[in-house]
């Protein structure tokens, strides 16, 4: 048993200074009055503006931070040029400036230390942290190889430590946001398409006639410009098909949903593919000329009726059959939704194919309605020395999953527990933007590796949880105070975005770019940091573009004309993919040649036992993930999440909305916190339901230490995808406790 050296502290005062759930986001884009009541009494007040892309989530929406003239940030507005956005910030985005004004924010360095025999942190000064830390990057290296020293990263901080890794020697770099989340859609589409779906999305959705969503939740994980186009294709008759256990915002936008008994979305595609090729409703002109693989594809699905998949799906099959020649009537503007957080039940590439394929067969990749040909714009690199080749990297951590295309979170983390056979140790690691206590499944294993580690760096505005278990933590400001790389991201048409700060870091915080350059300099890799600020970098990358950071400055987004052809096939014509074929592959000999199915296969998953409930989760409009859960203007419109029982389970147990419960799962891992109950007829009678990124067990969080539970502590329960290796996490099962299973019972 692995003795802990790495006791999780709950961050002291050191370092810390002195709307309902359910509302529908498509109502949500700045019109709450707690987000606007910054604006209340200042309409005489000079504002300042300064060109920003949001920080909040992954959606990098191009916006207008204004500050008064005594430099306090006092709203935050959509670029209206921003293809991401369209000039209309999300509840998340609009306020952003909690991140900047949240009190509870950390403020200084900490160093772990002991005292009187017990582990605290202490303050320290910039350098004496950087110091350490330079110090422990030189042992690393010097002892066991720069590639021992792992990263694990999120956002825009984590690009600038990745230059620092990558100069420092080490590719042991991984980020939650491939493996724990889109990765296997990513792997489904490449075989398919050749190429990655990307960020955002390029669904073209404005135009679609029909929209189908499995377990995508538009409208809750707030995904802007999809939201608004969505909103735009409703008004515009477009069909909303939405297959889902739970009854979510865009289920009550659709005319179809179908409440899939969970882990049989495969089926119920294949059931579909059936339909569409028996009844031949496929675009026979697009498949012929464009794919490959059909004839495979057609014997493969012979057998899958609607009949076969409703004993699966328990979908009825006249509504699997109505809903397939919607679809098709639809094409080939219609669009299967490829999801985002897609690590399910361990075969989500698989099931992403199934998607991809569905796709192929109604002729909707490349053209209007359908999914467009992205295109984005590509960014000098600023000059830097070759980066050294490491002796072994990501590629070698996650080498028993041949179409992994990143670092696979938790295969990096297994590397730091100690094993003889364990070819690649890490022994120091860095965590940047992400909190991985609530990202990452299976606590036990990540407690044990943090505690084998020998130095453990955190980097991130918040004390979140992770913090706790850090050597050192640093206080990095937030994305409104500081620069950062210029956005350029896919799209209809190339654009770019800039990021200036409006402000000056707060308290005694400093911006990720400075915190990796401080550190390169002081273990001599300052010829890969010519430059004094990041603003150089930035007006050196952007007159390259033929442009200025002055001009940037006052337009905050700069269109592009497209270079790499029409946004849509031209039809009639021939079109190369980026396959090996040349062609969308139905039927994937790369699959077939590495040992998987080269068609999407149906496979039986485990089901709850008898009183338990299958843990499905989720996200909600005015949150990302665990990150927002104390801002004071985000948690003023959801402060908790809550469980969701269907009325039957509630009458079994005797459940009460509002009632405080506590849940146990498979592994008799029971919540630290309890939760309130929510009995509602959207969700299925065999799961419950909640939102991600709540629980939080650190008191300095104020506004939401304890409040709901974290589900991520109730997944121990893996499946391990064998193409890519994404961690799937939807098959864990939970029971319902109404007393209370920490109350000591007195004698």
């Amino acid at each position: 048993m692995v003795t802990s050296r790495r006791k999780f502290i709950k961050i002291s005062a050191l370092g810390l200074g002195g709307l309902a759930a359910t509302s529908t986001a498509y109502k949500l884009f700045a019109t709450n009055p707690i987000l606007q009541a910054s604006n209340k009494n200042n309409s005489s007040d000079k504002f300042i503006r300064s060109a920003t892309y949001c920080e909040v989530c992954f959606w990098k929406c191009a916006a207008w931070t204004y500050t008064d003239t005594n430099g306090n940030i006092k709203k935050i507005i959509g670029n209206e040029t921003d293809p991401h956005c369209y000039g209309r910030l999300c509840p998340r985005g609009t306020g952003g400036v909690g991140m900047y004004t949240d009190e509870d924010r950390l403020k200084t360095p900490l160093i772990r230390t002991t005292i009187n025999g017990e582990q605290t942190f202490r303050e320290a000064s910039w350098e004496e942290a950087l110091d350490l830390i330079a110090s422990k990057f030189k042992h690393i290296k010097d002892t066991y190889g720069a590639e021992s020293f792992a990263l694990l990263k999120h956002g825009s901080p984590g690009k600038h430590l990745e230059h620092l890794f990558k100069a420092y020697g080490s590719d042991t770099i991984a980020e939650p946001a491939y493996a724990q989340c889109r990765g296997p859609r990513e792997a489904g589409f490449a075989l398919t398409y050749g190429s990655w779906v990307g960020s955002p999305e390029p669904t073209d959705i404005r135009d679609t006639k029909c929209l189908v969503l499995i377990g995508s939740h538009i409208g809750e994980n707030m995904h802007n410009s999809q939201v608004q186009e969505m909103s735009d294709a409703i008004d515009n008759g477009a069909t909303i098909i939405t297959v889902d256990p739970r009854f979510s915002t865009a289920a009550s936008k659709s005319q179809h949903w179908l409440a899939i008994k969970p882990a049989t979305d495969i089926a119920l595609m294949l059931a579909w593919m059936h339909v569409i090729i028996e009844e031949g409703l496929y675009d026979k002109d697009y498949v012929k000329r464009y794919t490959t693989g059909f004839e495979e594809l057609k014997d493969h699905v012979l057998n899958f009726t609607p009949e076969w998949a409703y004993g699966i799906t328990t979908i009825k099959p006249e509504d699997i059959r109505k809903t397939a020649r919607k679809m098709a009537s639809a094409a080939p503007s219609v669009i299967i939704h490829p999801g985002r957080h897609v690590s399910w039940y361990g075969d989500d590439t698989q099931r992403a194919r199934a998607m991809a394929i569905l796709n192929g067969l109604l002729g909707s990749w490349g053209r209007r309605g359908g999914f467009y040909f992205k295109e984005s714009i590509k960014v000098p690199k600023f000059p830097h020395p070759e980066y050294p080749h490491p002796k072994w990297d990501w590629r070698n951590i996650g080498e028993k999953y041949p179409l992994a295309q990143m670092g696979i979170t938790t295969e990096v983390i297994k590397c730091a527990i100690p094993s003889k056979t364990n070819k690649y140790p890490v022994k120091a690691m860095m965590v940047a933007g992400t909190n991985i206590t609530k990202s990452i499944p299976n606590k036990k294993l990540l407690e044990e590796a943090m505690n084998n580690l020998e130095f453990m760096v955190v980097m991130d505005t918040m004390p979140m949880d992770v913090t706790g278990y850090a050597d050192v933590v640093l206080p990095e400001c937030t994305y409104l105070e500081r620069y950062d790389d210029i956005r350029s991201a896919t799209n209809r048409a190339p654009s770019i975005a800039v990021r200036v700060p409006a402000v000056p870091p707060k308290y005694n915080s400093k911006p990720g770019w400075w915190v990796a350059k401080q550190i390169g300099e002081r273990i001599g890799l300052g010829e890969y940091f010519k430059y004094n600020d990041y603003e150089e970098v930035i007006e050196w990358q952007l007159n390259k573009m033929g442009t200025s950071l002055e001009e940037m400055k006052k337009i905050g987004v700069k269109h592009f004309p497209r270079t790499s052809g029409p946004l849509y096939l031209e039809e009639g014509k021939n079109y190369e993919f980026p396959t090996a074929s040349g062609k969308i592959e139905l039927y994937s000999n790369e699959l077939k040649n590495l040992g998987f199915d080269p068609l999407p296969v149906y496979t039986k998953h485990p089901e709850p036992p008898q009183g338990f409930y299958r843990l499905n989760y989720g996200r909600a409009p005015m949150h990302t993930f665990s990150r927002t859960a104390n801002n004071p203007n985000l948690n003023d419109l959801k402060s908790e999440n809550n469980l969701w029982v269907n009325p039957k389970v509630a009458r079994i147990l005797g459940l009460k909305t509002g009632q405080s419960v506590w849940l146990r799962n498979q592994d008799k891992i029971v919540s630290t916190f309890s939760i309130k109950v929510r009995v509602t007829e959207r969700i299925r009678w065999d799961s419950v339901y909640m939102v991600h990124g709540f629980g939080h067990d650190n008191k300095k969080l104020t506004r939401a230490f304890g409040k709901g539970i974290n589900d991520t502590q109730m997944i121990s329960k893996v499946a391990v995808d064998p193409i890519m290796g994404g961690t799937g996490m939807r098959g864990n099962f939970v029971e319902i406790l109404t007393q209370n299973p920490h109350k000591t019972v007195e004698i």
